[in-house]
């Protein structure tokens, strides 16, 4: 695979941030697909990230496997599956920039909900996080939004927040869901022809880089506060939202 310089760069950062968002700050990865998107088509993008984020949710897994609430991971696969079924086929259907618009608002959406979500509970009487339709339907929307453009985390983020979780769980839960779903969409993505040998000798080139990556998240994750850690978490959503809509 022929890259220019300024993808080679672009890579490289991207490599680093995947590893430090696996293990320092999630919502990251939403900058990952708008920075990628940038330099390489959005399909073309899906295929050469996925196996960098595996690499980054083994090291995330082997670090914090101690630390996943599984319960919370259980309850979403059955219809994170379906997610990606449905982003599977619409893949071909959906082009570049429709599918950054779609993902943006899905997202600020998601997030406008969560800030008022205490008083949409008290007008509605009924828990978010109890609620199987809610609990469902983010799991619909992170296996589609991740089948088509890596851009679930985000969702995923704001599940887990409403989850109330320590920061350690959080991440450790974070990164056990995604290397499940990313494993699960290593086949979709191969048969659409979007994982070949060319591009997995470029992951290969990047694993050591996202090592780095996962490194810096190690030690910068117990210096955030919990609260910073959740603003954080939300402006950076928020700003990758805005990016993918405008770009």
């Amino acid at each position: 695979m022929d890259i220019s310089a300024l993808q080679w760069a672009m890579l490289i950062i991207c490599s680093v941030l995947i590893g430090f968002s696996k293990t320092g700050v999630p919502t990251l990865g939403i900058f990952v697909v708008a920075l990628m998107a940038n330099v390489f088509p959005a399909r073309e993008s899906v295929g050469i990230l996925t196996p960098i984020l595996i690499t980054g949710d083994i090291i995330a897994i082997i670090y914090y496997r101690k630390a996943v609430v599984w319960r919370y991971i259980i309850v979403l696969l059955p219809w994170v599956l379906l997610g990606i079924l449905l982003g599977f086929g619409l893949l071909d259907l959906i082009d570049n920039e429709t599918l950054s618009v779609l993902i943006g608002s899905l997202v600020l959406l998601l997030i406008i909900l969560f800030l008022s979500q205490n008083r949409v509970e008290k007008v509605m009487n009924f828990s978010f996080a109890k609620s199987r339709t809610m609990n469902g339907s983010l799991g619909v929307l992170a296996g589609f939004t991740t089948m088509i453009g890596n851009a679930a985390g985000s969702i995923m983020s704001l599940y887990l927040l409403s989850k109330g979780m320590q920061k350690t769980a959080f991440v450790g839960t974070n990164a056990f869901f995604f290397f499940i779903v990313n494993m699960i969409k290593v086949p979709f993505t191969v048969n659409l022809g979007l994982i070949t040998p060319q591009s997995l000798v470029l992951n290969a080139w990047m694993v050591p880089v996202v090592a780095v990556g996962a490194f810096i998240g190690f030690k910068v994750l117990p210096l955030i506060p919990k609260k910073l850690f959740q603003t954080i978490i939300l402006m950076c959503a928020v700003v990758g939202a805005i990016f993918l809509i405008l770009h």
